[in-house]
């Protein structure tokens, strides 16, 4: 492991950080979320690097170097890197990384270059079909002072911040429906309940087009007849309280962001689990999850920071615009992405 290079400057941070990089306030907890990348902004893309390798290795993982940054963030067309800013703290207390399908290259081998090719294989209908409304998420991150109870609202509402940033750069690109990402157990994880877990997203979030698939699938350990007596219940909700119980009674808990995403999509799929052994051998399950077809109210809470932002830029661009345009110009906006949605369903059914 290498040793973690020294933060970086605040007024280097700031400098950076400006007017026209910042995407929304959040919802809730007072924060501020801006899109950077390692070209615009290299000196926060030190500091996101540093405080990723500080927060991964406080979990178990990590990349050993000294600071988590590759080659994905620095690219010619780089990741894009979600910043949530403490304006009070005048820090940053977590992240996430992004590409958007429209500007993912292939190799020559026709699979696409995103930071988990080398764990997954993409099948030929996701790369025509899926890819071009995919905007595929990665290196999420909270920093350890904001997991603590200690940070009050700030660590409460961190990872919904993020949820937050997430809603609001799909509100910016109509033609993106779907998020391919990875839900990490890091090998300390007690096995019996990573097994448990593994086999609820099996049963309950299938993927039977095998749209992904991992190269090198990790299997359960766990006897398959004995998880399903545990987790014995057809309906989503009483299944998961099954899940729940006997996770804590292996005295463990579902990891937060585990728990995030499969409590925001009945849709959602599960597309397997491999190891990621360029990042300290963490365990690496691939979900993908429809925009439109997320719980209303999960949808909606972290659409309406991004949304009332729009609404400010356009009666600032034209102050006399009354409200019944202004509700006009809304639904158009809504209605883009749902209409984007349906011909790709229909697309879909027809074949």
């Amino acid at each position: 492991m290498e040793k973690i290079i020294d933060p970086v400057s605040l007024d280097l941070l700031m400098s950076e950080l400006t007017e026209d990089k910042k995407l929304c306030n959040t919802n809730k907890g007072g924060n501020v979320i801006y899109v950077v990348d390692a070209h615009d902004s290299p000196n926060v893309m030190q500091e996101i690097g540093r405080l990723r390798e500080i927060s991964f290795r406080d979990g178990g993982g990590g990349s050993g170097l000294a600071a988590d940054i590759d080659e994905f963030d620095t690219m010619e067309v780089p990741y894009k890197q979600i910043v949530v800013w403490d304006p009070d703290a005048k820090a940053i207390l977590g992240g996430y990384r992004y590409i958007l399908g429209p500007d993912v290259k292939l190799r020559e081998d026709g699979q696409p270059i995103l930071a988990t090719t080398h764990m997954f294989h993409f099948s030929d209908v996701f790369i025509k079909e899926y890819l071009p409304h995919v905007m595929e998420l990665g290196r999420s991150f909270v920093t350890p002072e904001y997991q603590s109870s200690r940070a009050g609202a700030k660590a409460i509402y961190a990872l919904d911040n993020l949820w937050d940033a997430i809603g609001a750069v799909v509100q910016e690109h109509p033609g993106i429906i779907y998020f391919f990402g990875k839900m990490t157990m890091y090998p300390s994880y007690d096995r019996p309940s990573r097994d448990l877990i593994l086999h609820f997203l099996w049963k309950h979030f299938p993927d039977p087009e095998e749209l992904v698939r991992p190269i090198k699938p990790v299997m359960p350990e766990t006897n398959a007849r004995l998880m399903d007596l545990i987790l014995k219940d057809v309906d989503f909700k009483e299944d998961y309280r099954n899940l729940k119980e006997a996770v804590r009674r292996l005295g463990t808990n579902i990891p937060p962001l585990v728990n995030s995403y499969m409590n925001s999509s009945p849709s959602m799929k599960m597309l397997g689990t491999a190891i990621n052994d360029e990042f300290s051998d963490v365990e690496e399950t691939g979900i993908m999850v429809c925009y439109n077809e997320m719980y209303p109210e999960k949808r909606d809470r972290h659409t309406l920071s991004s949304v009332s932002e729009w609404v400010g830029k356009v009666r600032k661009r034209f102050p006399k615009i009354n409200d019944e345009s202004m509700e006009r110009l809304k639904e158009r906006r809504r209605s883009r992405k749902t209409a984007i949605f349906e011909r790709f369903k229909r697309k879909r059914n027809k074949e």
